[in-house]
């Protein structure tokens, strides 16, 4: 059996990741990609912790399917307003979007 250690160390790894691709990509799909690595970590630490202090509950599982469920809205809707941002200004960087005037 894997210890919960290195679930915890992999999690902090793949959140940190997640937030160093954020600040430095420029790339809005990168941008996305590196909120989807975060919203992992996250999940992958309800279910860690649910069976490290709840073995026999499953709380921890329902709120990373709950979680699951968010992310996969956020990104469809993020991958709608890129493929718009992408029509309007040919490009699918950052820098693009700063154009826009309300």
């Amino acid at each position: 059996m894997i210890p919960v250690e290195c679930f915890i160390v992999l999690s902090t790894l793949l959140f940190f990741i997640g937030v160093f691709g954020f600040v430095t990509r420029r790339n809005l799909i990168s941008m996305l990609i590196s909120v989807e690595l975060i919203l992992n970590a996250v999940d992958m630490n309800f279910a860690v912790f649910n069976r490290l202090l709840y073995p026999g509950e499953f709380e921890g599982f329902f709120f990373t399917l709950f979680s699951i469920g968010v992310s996969a809205a956020e990104t469809a809707v993020a991958i709608a307003i890129i493929l718009n941002v992408y029509r309007r200004f040919n490009s699918d960087q950052v820098n693009s979007i700063e154009n826009m005037k309300l």
